[in-house]
């Protein structure tokens, strides 16, 4: 599929949040309302972990009642924080659950709140957020909370001229203008001589860093509201020594990955 519009690209209309009682799913919620295309869709779905209740014994009914009347909360707690257009109360393991719900409502954006979870425990100990990013076929969003002022004033973009990459700028450029915020593009070379061609058509400016791609995101993520970079789509455990991956988990800021959208959705 080509390359499209940077306002082609941009289009989050059908968003979904996983919610818990935590503030980060708050965070979530909060920033995936504001990317929010212009009539767009804001999906919240919460999960009664229902599997942890086998462990319960003769206690299970009870722990069944206590696990759904949390998912409500959940819920309950993040329609007083924003306006979706649709509130979801699934039961079971919170990934297959979340996996599900973005293909039936063919979501082009999921957004979770980070738990704090290191990269490998947060694969082998079932994280959601990092399991949605390893295994969600739409762009992910992985929300932390912002320092000061509307999100996102300032916005951080890789590039390194990968069609994934051109992807992320052209998104990045399309949100920095609805928002007017302030857009640093940086191409880290990791000391290695690139093709500035592509990079230099791609975004108005851009800073060349001698760094490693990942060192160079994370220090300047610092500064950023909202840091975009390009998936090549890797799923699993293979996409553990990625740079989107790793950039990530690694991040001080909000990081959007950006993934192709299906094609009927451009």
């Amino acid at each position: 599929m080509s390359v499209g519009t940077a306002t082609d690209l941009a289009v989050f209309d059908r968003i979904l949040c996983g919610v818990d009682a935590s503030p980060e799913a708050l965070e979530a919620a909060r920033q995936a309302e504001r990317l929010r295309s212009p009539g767009g869709l804001l999906r919240l779905a919460a999960v009664a972990e229902v599997n942890v209740a086998v462990h319960a014994g003769y206690a299970m009914s009870h722990v069944l009642e206590e696990l759904d009347a949390s998912a409500r909360a959940a819920l309950h707690t993040a329609i007083d924080t924003v306006h979706p257009g649709s509130t979801h109360l699934l039961a079971g393991d919170p990934v297959p659950c979340l996996l599900d719900e973005i293909e039936r409502s063919d979501a082009t954006l999921v957004a979770a709140g980070p738990h704090g979870h290191s990269r490998v425990l947060g694969v082998l100990m079932g994280g959601v957020s990092a399991s949605l990013l390893h295994e969600a076929p739409c762009s992910v969003l992985l929300a932390r909370r912002r320092r000061h002022g509307s999100f996102p004033e300032s916005i951080l973009v890789g590039i390194d001229g990968s069609p994934e990459s051109l992807t992320a700028a052209a998104v990045a450029r399309s949100v920095a203008e609805r928002f007017d915020s302030e857009l640093v593009a940086v191409a880290a070379t990791g000391g290695k001589d690139v093709d500035s061609a592509p990079i230099e058509e791609a975004v108005p400016t851009v800073v060349f860093d001698e760094r490693r791609p990942v060192d160079a995101l994370v220090d300047l993520s610092a500064e950023a509201d909202l840091l975009l970079v390009g998936s090549r789509g890797l799923h699993g455990l293979a996409s553990l020594g990625s740079v989107s991956e790793r950039v990530a988990h690694r991040a001080g800021c909000s990081v959007l990955v950006v993934r192709h959208p299906p094609a009927h959705t451009i």
